[in-house]
């Protein structure tokens, strides 16, 4: 079976992990909007699931430093990225609810 997506700081902590880096030297590499670094104390606050991140620009610098697909991390955080929230405002609720179901039978094949 594979592995199972989990939260967004338990996949931050993994990729952070994998590249070698500790918590103080990722969080000097993702940069606020007014680009000042985020702190360790609030990615430590991440990776132990006390905080999301508050902004798209955010979750956008953990895939860029990271490398890891911007798709996985909203789906890990459970949001919709700047472009899906676009698409479902434009639809009407019976469309997204179609698209829902389609996107959970691919996943689960039923």
């Amino acid at each position: 079976m594979p592995p199972q997506l989990g939260t967004f700081g338990s996949v931050i902590a993994t990729e952070r992990k994998k590249k070698g880096l500790n918590q103080k030297e990722l969080a000097a590499k993702i940069l606020k909007e007014d680009g000042q670094a985020i702190t360790p104390q609030y990615l430590n606050d991440i990776e132990h699931d006390r905080r999301n991140p508050s902004s798209d620009h955010l979750v956008k610098q953990f895939s860029r430093v990271l490398g890891v697909d911007i798709i996985t991390l909203y789906a890990a955080i459970g949001m919709l990225s700047e472009q899906d929230r676009k698409a479902v405002r434009k639809a009407t609720p019976d469309q997204v609810g179609q698209a829902f179901v389609a996107f959970r039978k691919k996943l689960t094949g039923d």
